[in-house]
């Protein structure tokens, strides 16, 4: 090939190469003394310049990298128009938003509203006058520069929420477990109980996240919420004084009587910690639900509120059944524990009286997994 011969704008076409030293913009045209006249406009005010002479040419280059910032399209061409052009342009996610602007000598009003439909930021009709495409050229520029200046700064805001909302959960976590744990500290043979019934309460969940009864609530946002929420279910023991809470023996009826406020007094705390921030928190409302009634029973004998079946909130209901049988399976002070599979049977027993049938019936489905996280977490020394 003698390139002498050839016009530095001939062989962009056929090479694809960029020249100049600005943005990229990219040229379409079949006519070779378009791309000639157009490109060397461009490269006299200081852009790059890629030329393309077919629209297969033009979607392989405006998918390379560098990729354009601006592409001038030429409508009427062989094989493939601007019209397709753009279209594939725009299908593609690599190259849907690099503006385009038709370049064509089609005067039609509607094959210019075409062209604007299909995505064209602006329409140039030939023969072009120069300083009119230039002062379009770096308008649209300029109008890209902004956009992406805004998705980099959207980018980076979206970057620092996700960071902060991360950081806060976390901080949330731990506050729940701190609390928790204090609990626990007025309780301490109860050892990994919260984070046994947390799982127990997440792994309920998730078995009748499908079920008729409960699919309508129990979706990801409950789940989630609810398991952040399981930790606090006995917060209000910190309330029962120790000569009652710590007896290794039955408790006497007065006792029993002021043991069972415990209830209560979780479901204030936290009632108080939201009038506090004055503002309604998901989890702090399942964290009061499942304090104030997780010792009520499906058939109406539990307290504080002697609440019967669907009355009670489902999340009190799930951590009922899990709350009791990391009980049985446990080291108290007034009990040694039982083997899970005698667990097991308590529980089975106790359907449909002490709980929610369904629940139940996920609970002996799903029985290995509870065996197993009861394992995972259980006391050591």
């Amino acid at each position: 090939m003698n390139i002498s011969a050839k016009s530095p704008l001939t062989l962009l076409a056929e090479e694809g190469s960029p020249s100049g030293t600005g943005e990229l913009v990219l040229i379409v045209d079949d006519m070779p003394e378009n791309l000639g006249v157009l490109g060397g406009l461009l490269c006299e005010a200081g852009y790059r310049v890629k030329a393309a002479n077919s629209g297969h040419a033009a979607l392989r280059y405006a998918a390379q990298e560098p990729r354009p910032a601006l592409i001038l399209l030429d409508v009427m061409m062989p094989n493939m128009d601007g019209y397709t052009v753009m279209q594939y342009l725009r299908e593609s996610p690599v190259t849907r938003d690099i503006p385009v602007m038709f370049v064509t000598a089609l005067g039609d009003a509607r094959d210019e509203e075409r062209g604007l439909q299909l995505g064209a930021v602006d329409y140039i009709n030939k023969p072009i006058t120069p300083i009119v495409v230039l002062a379009r050229v770096r308008s649209q520029l300029l109008a890209k520069r902004a956009r992406d200046w805004l998705h980099d700064q959207n980018a980076m805001l979206e970057a620092e929420v996700a960071r902060r909302m991360a950081e806060n959960e976390l901080i949330q976590t731990v506050s729940i477990r701190a609390l928790a744990h204090l609990a626990e500290t007025r309780d301490p043979e109860t050892g990994n109980h919260i984070l046994r019934t947390q799982h127990y309460v997440h792994q309920l969940a998730i078995l009748l996240e499908k079920h008729p009864r409960f699919a309508s609530t129990l979706d990801k946002h409950y789940i989630d919420m609810l398991t952040r929420s399981a930790p606090l279910h006995d917060i209000g023991k910190v309330g029962i004084p120790d000569h009652i809470l710590l007896k290794p023996g039955k408790l006497t009826e007065e006792e029993w009587v002021i043991m069972k406020t415990h209830a209560q007094l979780g479901s204030d705390a936290i009632d108080l910690s939201e009038q506090d921030i004055d503002q309604a928190v998901d989890f702090l409302a399942l964290a009061k639900e499942i304090a104030h009634w997780h010792h009520e029973r499906w058939d109406g004998g539990g307290y504080p509120d002697g609440l019967v079946g669907d009355a009670i909130p489902i999340s009190a209901r799930l951590m009922a059944l899990a709350d009791v049988f990391d009980a049985l399976i446990s080291m108290r002070v007034y009990k040694q524990p039982i083997p899970p599979d005698q667990a097991r049977e308590i529980i089975a027993a106790e359907r449909g009286r002490q709980f929610d049938p369904d629940i139940t019936d996920a609970f002996l489905s799903g029985f290995a997994e509870f065996a197993l996280i009861a394992e995972h977490y259980r006391d050591h020394g």
